[in-house]
C-alpha cells in the first residue's frame, strides 16, 4: 500500500485530493499533510513516504524547482498538482527532478493515472503539456541534463552549495556545471556572467518562468 505526502495550502483542495485517493487505495496511509515543505521532509525521515503529490504554490516564497528538489534530494518520487500548468513551470520542475505533473484543471481519472504511472517508476505528463514541453525545448540551448538541473537550481534561488547537495554531487562539480553552461551561453551571445544574468538567460531559453 502506498504511502502519501500531500503538500497543499488550500484545505479545500486538500480534502479532494484525500478523498480522491482514498477511494482508490483503501487503509490509505497518509505520512504528511499540510503546506510545510520542512515538515513533511521531516515526517518522510520518521516514516517513509512512497510519493509525494505537490502543490508549486505552497504560500512560503520558495520557488517551484526549490520545493521539488527539497523532497528528490530525499528520493521521494514527486507528482506536481499545480494551477501553475505554463510550459515553462513545467519544464522547469520536471528538470528539478518532478517525476510527473497534472494541471488542477485535469479530470480526477487523470490524477489517479498518474500517480499509478509514478508508483510503477515511470514519468506522467498530460498529452496536452507534454506536447508543449516539447515544442519549448527544441528553442534551447544545447545543455546536457545535469547542466540544465544545476542552472535551474541555481537560477531559482539557491547557493552553489545547496545546488550540490540537492543534485547529491560535490560543490566542485556543481560549479562546473554552471561554469560550463555560462560559457554555452556566452558562445550563443547571451549574457550570463552574473546569477541575474543566468537567470534572465535561462528565462529567456524557456527553462524557467
Amino acid at each position: 500500500m502506498p504511502s502519501f505526502i500531500l503538500l497543499e495550502d488550500h484545505p479545500l483542495v486538500l480534502e479532494s485530493l484525500l478523498a480522491q485517493l482514498s477511494l482508490r487505495y483503501a487503509n490509505l496511509k497518509i505520512v504528511y499533510k499540510g503546506s510545510d515543505v520542512l515538515a513533511a521532509v521531516a515526517a518522510h525521515r520518521e516514516t517513509s513516504a512512497t510519493i509525494a503529490i505537490v502543490d508549486l504554490d505552497l504560500g512560503d516564497g520558495r520557488s517551484p524547482a526549490d520545493v521539488i528538489s527539497l523532497l528528490t534530494a530525499l528520493e521521494i518520487p514527486v507528482l506536481v498538482v499545480s494551477a501553475l500548468a505554463e510550459p515553462s513551470t513545467v519544464q522547469a520542475v520536471m528538470i528539478a527532478g518532478a517525476d510527473g505533473f497534472v494541471s488542477k484543471r485535469a479530470k480526477t481519472s487523470e490524477l489517479l493515472d498518474a500517480v499509478e504511472s509514478i508508483l510503477r517508476g515511470d514519468s506522467f505528463v498530460s498529452p496536452e503539456l507534454a506536447g508543449a514541453l516539447l515544442a519549448r525545448r527544441s528553442q534551447n540551448i544545447s545543455l546536457s541534463e545535469q547542466e540544465q538541473r544545476a542552472l535551474v537550481l541555481y537560477a531559482s534561488g539557491l547557493k552553489l552549495d545547496a545546488v550540490a547537495r540537492r543534485m547529491d554531487i560535490a560543490p566542485s562539480t556543481a560549479k562546473s556545471y554552471i561554469d560550463r553552461v555560462r560559457e554555452k551561453y556566452r558562445d550563443a551571445g547571451l549574457e550570463a556572467r552574473t546569477k541575474t544574468g543566468l537567470y534572465k538567460a535561462a528565462r529567456d531559453s524557456g527553462l524557467i518562468s
